[in-house]
């Protein structure tokens, strides 16, 4: 880290050097645009992603071998030196990651002798083997036979019976949790086993896994588990089928209309594999259309073939429309006029899930994907909104209202905002047996209130949520002065969107909270400039704002500090790093993850983030210098 004085004595960086390094990553942004306007980086997650597509092309029947061989490719190259398989760049072993990617390179052939299963064979047995794997990993070994299904927690169908109002009705996990959950319910009902071609047993060790004191509702829930796996023995017929007929209609339903559901992949291939023992055949029409709506997040390159776990191309599009304009780029120019054109084209008018909570509520709003307009969410919403404000076109203003007439309304009992439901925070769902992995319900977050607020600051100044909202912010900061980050990396992403947030609601730039936060950016800069935050920071106190400087986090970073007014040696060290790493073709590398989706187990490598937080960093610090770009 550098000290505050060694940062003060820092040389600044030429404005021309900013302005060049600008203007090339702005023309680089406007080539990336897609013919229609829209723009859509690759959303890069770790190879969990690929070993499950294959294991469910192995259980549908339609493994292809050239599908096979393309995505062992891309899983080998994602091995480490000592065996393992990591879920981010640079992050430690992954027991789970690593025996599923294992399994996958079996199914394409990889014989179990070979050095690099050797190796990889090796950290898992050390690591407890598949007994201490998550329990996502064992249900897809038990689809197969290698994880016996009574060892594994019981969801039963009935649960589709329980009211909105009841506790751990499918309305109280987050939306992708119900997604899963729901289809999963009639998986664990069924219990099928599809042999594979080989075993894993190497991957066993014999010795039941480490058990944790279980007290309290985990005490009361893992009592209940036991229960309920004897009663799976001999389920009553009539309730058992009505349940399994409910949860098969209530997937059918929310198929979105590329063939996904919830345009991501865990309810996507759940689903499929829940339908497919409910009798639908693969000719179906929903089938066909899941099926085939795979291949649209399906990338191949040299490097192999690679699912993305989810697409963005509403979130990149505003967040690109917004540092153009950072950038200088006036609203009539194409490239902002024609996103903003597909924008709009995006606004979701029909009800959703969301409804559940907040049924009075008129639809508006953005989503997050091409398709996924079962679920708007108020973080891209929010970054909609503000786009299109930006572009000053009257034919957005109904657009806008609907979104922010829909955002508000979305708002939690406490004031804060959550990014796909409202008060979806009964906390009882966490403490099953099940949920050994990932978020599974979707509370108020730094980062999506800040979003709302700024969004709110202009088009409803001086309103009471904006009011209620703020005042979440304010008791939200961290000691230290940051803010969380839960959907990126980590509190460097919640402080560069709340100090912008609050600026723009009337908080000044004196305030106590904002030279708190400043104070704390100041103090986590690195020697070399930039900012950074390693992703074990979600689980280890000791990464909190520190990790290998990313361009992404660099310009969260100088987002804040531009906002707070401050044209310091912090800042001019963040441009200049900027400067002296960007690419001849103006954008910037970015191996490392900065992305979230469930803070500690699950993450994201946006690639576009690398090039659109930069431009808008560099456009505001021009601006601020009184160099308008």
């Amino acid at each position: 880290m550098k000290t505050a004085d060694t940062l003060r004595a820092a040389p600044g960086v030429p404005p021309s050097g900013a302005r060049r390094a600008l203007d090339a990553a702005r023309d680089h942004l406007i080539g990336l645009r897609s013919p229609q306007g829209w723009w859509k980086g690759e959303l890069q997650t770790n190879v969990t992603m690929d070993a499950e597509d294959l294991l469910l092309r192995e259980f549908l029947g339609i493994r292809a071998k050239d599908d096979t061989a393309e995505a062992a490719h891309w899983i080998r190259s994602q091995q480490r030196a000592d065996g393992t398989w990591a879920t981010f760049h640079g992050g430690p072993p992954d027991l789970s990651t690593t025996i599923e990617a294992y399994a996958a390179l079996r199914l394409a052939g990889d014989p179990a002798e070979a050095a690099h299963l050797r190796a990889a064979r090796s950290f898992v047995r050390d690591s407890g083997g598949i007994e201490s794997a998550r329990v996502f990993t064992r249900i897809w070994l038990a689809l197969f036979g290698q994880w016996p299904w009574d060892r594994l927690p019981v969801l039963p169908p009935e649960l589709m019976f329980l009211p909105s109002w009841f506790p751990l009705n499918v309305y109280d996990w987050a939306c992708w949790a119900r997604q899963t959950i729901v289809p999963l319910t009639v998986v664990s009902a069924h219990r099928p086993v599809r042999p594979l071609p080989f075993d894993l047993a190497e991957l066993r060790t014999g010795r039941p896994a480490p058990r944790r004191a279980r007290t309290g509702w985990e005490g009361f829930f893992h009592g209940l588990d036991r229960l309920l796996n004897r009663y799976e023995r001999r389920p009553v017929k009539g309730p058992r089928e009505a349940a399994l007929r409910r949860a098969a209609e209530w997937i059918v339903a929310r198929q979105e209309a590329d063939g996904s559901w919830g345009g991501i992949q865990p309810p996507w291939v759940y689903s499929l594999i829940a339908l497919h023992l409910s009798g639908y055949d693969l000719d179906h029409p929903v089938m066909s259309r899941g099926l085939r709506g795979l291949d649209r997040f399906t990338v191949r390159d040299e490097r192999g073939r690679r699912l993305e776990a989810c697409q963005s191309p509403v979130w990149d599009t505003a967040l690109a429309v917004n540092a153009l304009l950072d950038a200088g780029v006036p609203a009539e120019h194409p490239a902002v006029a024609e996103a903003a054109d597909w924008l709009l084209q995006e606004e979701v008018r029909g009800p959703g899930d969301w409804a559940v909570r907040r049924p009075r509520l008129a639809p508006g709003g953005w989503a997050f994907e091409f398709d996924n307009d079962l679920y708007p969410d108020v973080d891209d919403t929010a970054e909609v909104v503000l786009a299109l404000r930006r572009t000053g076109r009257p034919d957005a203003r109904a657009a806008i209202a609907r979104g922010v007439r829909w955002m508000t309304g979305m708002a939690s009992r406490d004031g804060g905002f959550a990014a796909f439901d409202a008060d979806n925070t009964r906390t009882l769902c966490t403490r099953l047996p099940f949920c050994d992995f990932g978020a599974v319900i979707d509370p108020p977050s730094a980062d999506v209130t800040a979003h709302a607020v700024e969004a709110l600051a202009h088009e409803r100044p001086g309103s009471p949520e904006l009011r209620r909202a703020v005042l979440w912010l304010l008791k939200a900061q961290e000691p230290d002065g940051s803010w969380f980050g839960r959907w990126g990396a980590n509190h460097v992403y919640g402080t560069g969107a709340v100090v912008p947030a609050l600026v723009a609601a009337g908080v000044r730039r004196e305030a106590a909270c904002v030279r708190r936060a400043v104070a704390w950016l100041e103090s986590h800069q690195n020697r070399d400039g930039g900012w950074g935050e390693d992703l074990r920071s979600y689980t280890d106190p000791a990464w909190v704002g520190r990790g290998a400087s990313t361009p992404s986090q660099t310009a969260w970073a100088l987002l804040a500090l531009l906002a707070a007014g401050e044209l310091s040696a912090a800042v001019d060290g963040g441009v200049r790093w900027l400067v002296e790493h960007q690419r001849p073709d103006g954008t910037w590398d970015e191996p490392y993850f900065t992305g979230t989706g469930f803070p500690g187990d699950f993450f994201i490598n946006y690639h576009l983030y690398r090039l659109v937080f930069p431009v808008s960093a560099l456009g505001r610090y021009l601006r601020a210098c009184g160099q308008a770009p």
